[in-house]
């Protein structure tokens, strides 16, 4: 499938008539036919209903909304791209992980988008991608929640978040803060899965640390699942303190006895980096509330 199967099919979908459709694409008739017969084979299915008048299939409606918006964005894509390439505006690559948007992350990109001449590019990136992502220019800063040691990366702890307890509502634990002890006798829903190590493997280590061991009952990849799966009643977990933002009335979260039960936010960025747009991403960090740290 090539743009061109696109382009021409969205003309005929608007125009319903290969006549109207060829002249407005200033092709002839029949290499229009041509051409959306074969976006029709490699689809698999028909897209026009070639009666009179001309109709578009269930499929066809459903193919047009869709490629239209895949234009579009290509367009805006494009647009960007040869301003960047003229110097009228500077991309720049942020990579997350999830739980970093519970703080002032959020401010962070309202104020790098603000500025007229900066494009952003967000990824949702655990650690360890991020810091691949940084090495092949994909991202140009991550947010965190782990140390890799790599000599090409740069890392900085911005901030410790204290871990809670997410407990599903009406849960004996919600009423006092709670110790590590007593959490691990619970069954626990663990994330990320995977790529390791990852945030798992820091809650893992708090607890080894203190000569516990917990029971993993569920594992998954994502935090809003984890907080799902506590709902639902399949364990607890330990979240970082910034997503008791998420207010849900099927969970409750608790305080933990340990001080040393932390998370840290971790900034990642390439070693050689010195371009003035990161020194400006590094000055508003520094510059965030530290009570919200990203």
């Amino acid at each position: 499938m090539e743009l061109r199967h696109l382009r021409y099919f969205r003309v005929l979908a608007e125009t319903l008539n290969f006549t109207r459709a060829a002249e407005r694409l200033h092709i002839a008739q029949p290499p229009l036919s041509r051409q959306i017969q074969q976006l029709e084979d490699e689809l698999g299915v028909a897209l026009i209903e070639r009666g009179r008048p001309l109709r578009l299939t269930e499929a066809g409606r459903f193919f047009y909304e869709h490629s239209v918006q895949l234009l579009e964005q290509l367009g805006r894509v494009s647009d960007d791209t040869r301003r960047i390439a003229e110097g009228q505006r500077r991309w720049f690559g942020i990579g997350f992980a999830p739980s970093t948007l519970y703080g002032a992350l959020p401010e962070l990109i309202r104020q790098l988008r603000g500025e007229a001449a900066i494009e952003l590019g967000l990824s949702e990136l655990t650690t360890l991608p991020q810091v691949e992502a940084l090495k092949r220019g994909r991202i140009d800063i991550g947010f965190g929640r782990i140390h890799i040691e790599d000599p090409a990366i740069v890392q900085e702890v911005i901030r410790q978040d204290p871990l809670v307890a997410a407990l599903p509502a009406g849960h004996r634990l919600l009423a006092a803060p709670a110790s590590l002890e007593e959490l691990a006798r619970e069954p626990f829903v663990l994330y990320p899965a995977s790529p390791r190590p990852s945030y798992a493997d820091h809650v893992l280590a708090l607890f080894a640390r203190n000569g516990l061991k917990i029971r993993v009952a569920q594992m998954t990849n994502e935090l809003q699942t984890a907080i799902g799966l506590v709902a639902a009643g399949i364990g607890i977990s330990l979240v970082p303190a910034s997503v008791q933002r998420l207010h849900r009335d099927d969970i409750g979260y608790t305080p933990l006895l340990d001080a040393s039960a932390t998370s840290p936010i971790v900034i990642s960025y390439r070693k050689d980096d010195d371009s003035p747009l990161l020194r400006r991403c590094l000055k508003l960090v520094k510059n965030l509330d530290p009570e919200s740290g990203p």
